[in-house]
């Protein structure tokens, strides 16, 4: 039975939570010897930048296809589905980092405003800022190939933060930030939660039990950092995963509709339709069709 594979974080360099790739020498390597095939679905357990410097392409995060430019940058965040094309005819980097990295590196004051890394379903993943990924680049391998490594993680991290903060400027520079940062821990707690427990549960009081608030707060704190009730963004997920599922493993609707926590295919269908205008046999149809 086809599910979508899970990748956990490796580096090539033996590092544990960094690692920074040259696109030609990765697309040599994982097209002929990967464990999964990149060009399918896969999920990553860890963070990714996806740097252009040269070419053209394309690359599918959760089922969207994103067009790739020299400059442009693609976020893909922890948890969510990506896909390499066929024959990659751009050049640049790839660099990944855990969760871990951002936690222990990373000021808090910085995690609530980089708003992809923990909410990239109300962001887009994809940036262009070719003169801003120069001076990044430059910059990072210069850190990467120095002879003295004092403090040589901590200074990779700051490079990290300060050009991620940037790209959030320019993807908000006409916005004006209005996030609760008193509230950050609860949203990410909650988002963890619901990707963790949704096969169980898409009850907002379940989620709000669980955090020790009340719904009403629980609902407030989701509206500031995602513009969605609790019950929406509980339900979107929910949609998220099916389609994640139905596109991208070879699973019959009552297999899916059971691993997503429904014990009756008609339930699922009709949660799909109601959130999708669509079946989920028409929409299987109409993605094959794309």
């Amino acid at each position: 039975m086809k599910n979508i594979p899970n990748i956990a974080f490796r580096s090539t360099e033996g590092l544990n939570d960094f690692d920074f790739q040259n696109l030609s020498n990765l697309f040599s390597r994982i097209f002929s010897d990967a464990d999964h095939h990149p060009t399918q679905p896969h999920r990553i357990s860890f963070f990714a930048l996806l740097i252009v410097t040269k070419g053209t392409g394309t690359h599918q995060i959760d089922l969207k296809e994103h067009k790739l430019k020299a400059g442009s940058v693609l976020k893909i965040a922890k948890g969510q589905v990506h896909a390499f094309q066929d024959n990659p005819q751009y050049e640049g980097f790839l660099i990944l980092f855990t969760e871990d990295f951002v936690l222990n590196y990373f000021s808090k004051s910085s995690i609530n405003l980089i708003s992809h890394l923990y909410n990239y379903h109300t962001t887009s993943p994809l940036a262009n800022d070719k003169t801003g990924n120069k001076a990044f680049l430059n910059q990072l391998i210069s850190e990467l190939n120095a002879e003295n490594t004092y403090a040589q993680k901590n200074i990779i991290a700051s490079l990290l933060n300060i050009y991620l903060l940037r790209l959030e400027r320019k993807t908000n520079n006409h916005k004006k930030q209005s996030h609760n940062s008193k509230y950050y821990d609860t949203f990410v707690k909650f988002k963890n939660l619901v990707e963790s427990n949704y096969t169980i549960t898409r009850n907002v009081k379940d989620y709000a039990n669980k955090l020790l608030i009340s719904t009403k707060r629980l609902n407030q704190v989701v509206k500031d950092f995602s513009l969605n009730s609790a019950k929406s963004f509980i339900d979107d997920y929910v949609i998220l995963e099916a389609k994640r599922a139905i596109v991208s493993t070879d699973k019959s609707l009552k297999e899916i509709a059971f691993d997503i926590g429904f014990n009756e295919v008609t339930n699922f269908t009709k949660f799909f339709k109601n959130k999708t205008h669509l079946t989920p046999k028409a929409f299987k149809s109409k993605q094959l069709k794309n």
